[in-house]
């Protein structure tokens, strides 16, 4: 473990994480612009669910690099990447199975949204998450989840709105896992990592 906080607490590791997922976030909220434009500006912030968990991220590496912790956008950033990027993996797994074909495009956001869930896990060891991260968190996140399911603002893409109740109730159950795992690690693997350095 301190090993590795050691490796993802390197500069050139920063800057680079930091310029990888500042390009995702842009070109994320690009993708999201023709449903901006077709919403009520009150469910912008809600909408683009994946570009702003890279957000989050993204301002947590620039407070990491000055030698700084925002726990709250650590926290956002750790939940909403394992559970918008799972989401993307399974719901474009779902589009090839649904069409019995390969798609590039899903493809590609499978593969880009995979790492978004893996950097939850490399990022974690740097992150200094307390009690009333986790719990702003969990507003923020079925917040989000009320408003994509039950006002209609879920991603639009492909055919996954004949789906929308399936997949509603998949994502409360993402949420819950995420929470759940996020848990496990605050007290098993901080703990074991306090006792160990």
């Amino acid at each position: 473990m301190a090993f590795w906080r050691y490796v993802m607490g390197q500069k050139s590791v920063l800057i680079t994480l930091f310029i990888a997922n500042l390009l995702g976030t842009i070109y994320g909220y690009i993708w999201y612009g023709g449903q901006l434009l077709e919403s009520k500006w009150y469910f912008w912030p809600f909408i683009p669910d994946s570009p702003t968990a890279t957000l989050f991220l993204v301002i947590a590496i620039a407070a990491i690099y000055f030698n700084k912790h925002l726990g709250l956008f650590e926290c956002l950033a750790f939940v909403t990447l394992i559970k918008y990027g799972v989401w993307a993996v399974v719901m474009n797994l779902f589009v090839m199975i649904h069409y019995d074909q390969l798609v590039p495009m899903a493809i590609m956001l499978m593969t880009s949204h995979g790492i978004m869930a893996i950097q939850a896990f490399m990022f974690y060891p740097l992150f200094h998450i307390k009690t009333w991260h986790i719990i702003v968190t969990m507003i923020w996140v079925f917040h989000n989840d009320v408003i994509d399911y039950v006002y209609h603002q879920y991603p639009v893409y492909s055919m996954l709105s004949q789906y929308e109740s399936h997949i509603g109730y998949f994502a409360f159950w993402l949420s819950i896992g995420a929470f759940l795992l996020l848990l496990y690690l605050q007290k098993n693997i901080k703990l074991r990592s306090k006792y160990l350095t």
